[in-house]
């Protein structure tokens, strides 16, 4: 089982901000602010921020993405439409992904870093 997951990000103060609003969606808060790293989750840091200014400044194009678990639809949705407001790139807008369950319901995003964030709940 994964405990967390870490994210390179070239400004943490803006890519501190952009997650702490569009995580709080789906129920994560800013847990952690260090120097050179934050951490967002429920009840501990699931996913960290690393400082890492000297990345390419295209980010990552590898297909590297991490998944985070919603409550609800509304909770994907709210997340989706945030981080699109935000700038983030919509590469997935909210629906059900047949491909994968008959319950599983997604959306996706790419956010400045170049980082892909899938967030997901499972529908009755």
């Amino acid at each position: 089982m994964i405990d967390h997951v870490s994210i390179p990000v070239r400004d943490l103060k803006q890519s501190a901000e952009f997650y702490e609003s569009v995580l709080s969606k789906i129920g994560f808060a800013k847990l952690v602010d260090a120097r050179k790293a934050v951490g967002f989750g429920r009840k501990y840091p699931e996913l960290w921020l690393n400082h890492r200014p000297e990345m390419d400044e295209h980010g990552m194009s590898d297909g590297f993405h991490v998944c985070l678990r919603a409550r609800s639809v509304d909770d994907v949705r709210e997340f989706h439409d945030a981080a699109v407001a935000l700038g983030a790139k919509s590469e997935g807008e909210p629906g059900p992904r047949p491909q994968y369950s008959d319950r599983y319901y997604a959306a996706f995003i790419g956010d400045r870093d170049g980082n892909r964030l899938e967030v997901v709940t499972f529908v009755p």
